[in-house]
């Protein structure tokens, strides 16, 4: 099942694998794409389908250093030149689009971006700046009704560049505690208005965002990542989860959407997502169901097989193996992903793992 072909009227995949969304924060001009991030992502291609690292669509979003945007013709530009490599390597590619929100210090933004946030209330701990270090995440503005219509207008506009730039799709970012998230969990979202307060308030900011992107790129160009248990960036558990990750995959499924990809980070210690609630997102999506978290080659084929999926996504494996389609095959031995270059500046531990002979 892992190298099978997926063919469906919208993307036809050469295997059922595919690369997660990574942040490398190699995009050091300009938060625009490189020649090394050209390499780095044809190498890989190999992939049934690439998700790339999270890009914002907003100055606003920019929240780590050195990480990409699709916001100005720079950007695009640049990503252009990465999803052709990709292309003219044989592989898919979509594009994650990530708005950090409140995870963020205020350093790390370019000239004239805002830290904000569906609250006024900073999110616990640090955050890494070129400039300065380590320091507190900045409190944020809580967003008004004109920044949540400006916000969904920037993910539309940033899906269209993408399309622009010669992507297969785009990724719309809802799980790891970065700004549609902060709307999802009531633990960050403490809004009385109609962006809080109930299941569909806080469902409404991604069914908007994931409504316009549909309207000017087509659903069958949109997929949505979830992380219904997560805990990262201070979000966490909350009584309503399942009814309302339920009620809004329904909506999502109503909208065509191409995918859903659940991420479960119980491999790194976080709560698992339940299996049963797995299971009824899958029964209530229409489309595509890829699954992401802590699966190697065994695991991932019996997801496969017992229909738990119909792709799996794999992280680390992939930044540590361009060619960890081929290692899978042959049952090779991977190479050992060197955590001390995840967020560096240059190739090592980035380009220059070996492939196989």
């Amino acid at each position: 099942m892992l190298f099978d072909a997926l063919a469906t009227p919208a993307l036809n995949l050469k295997n059922r694998m595919v690369m997660s969304p990574l942040t490398r924060s190699r995009a050091v001009e300009r938060n625009c794409p490189n020649a090394l991030m050209v390499e780095y992502y044809r190498q890989r291609a190999s992939a049934g389908l690439i998700i790339t690292e999270g890009t914002s669509p907003s100055i606003n979003g920019l929240g780590y250093a050195n990480i990409p945007g699709i916001c100005n013709d720079e950007q695009e530009k640049g990503w252009q030149a990465v999803v052709s490599a990709v292309h003219e390597a044989g592989g898919k590619m979509v594009m994650q689009l990530m708005h950090t929100g409140r995870v963020t210090h205020v350093a790390n933004l370019p000239s004239g971006g805002e830290v904000m946030g569906p609250m006024a209330e900073a999110c616990p701990g640090e955050i890494f700046t070129l400039s300065q270090g380590l320091k507190p995440h900045t409190a944020p503005r809580a967003m008004s009704a004109a920044d949540i219509e400006q916000v969904v207008k920037e993910f539309t506009e940033a899906a269209q560049r993408a399309i622009r730039a010669g992507f297969d799709g785009v990724e719309l970012h809802a799980a790891n505690g970065y700004l549609i998230e902060q709307f999802l969990n009531p633990n960050v979202n403490g809004r009385t208005d109609g962006y809080g307060g109930s299941i569909s308030g806080r469902n409404r900011l991604a069914l908007d965002i994931a409504r316009s992107v549909v309207a000017a790129i087509g659903a069958n160009k949109v997929g949505i990542r979830l992380s219904p248990c997560g805990v990262f960036n201070s979000t966490g558990g909350f009584a309503e989860v399942e009814p309302q990750y339920l009620a809004l995959v329904r909506e999502l499924s109503a909208l065509g959407l191409l995918y859903i990809h659940v991420l479960d980070h119980s491999a790194m210690g976080a709560p698992a997502v339940p299996e049963t609630l797995k299971r009824e997102l899958k029964q209530q999506f229409k489309g595509l169901f890829i699954l992401a978290g802590g699966f190697d080659r065994d695991t991932a084929e019996t997801a496969l097989t017992e229909k738990k999926a119909d792709l799996i996504a794999f992280g680390r494996s992939f930044l540590a193996n361009p060619d960890l389609v081929q290692r899978f095959k042959l049952g090779a031995p991977l190479n050992v992903p060197d955590m001390e270059t995840f967020y560096t500046s240059d190739a090592k531990g980035y380009t220059d793992y070996p492939s196989l002979p």
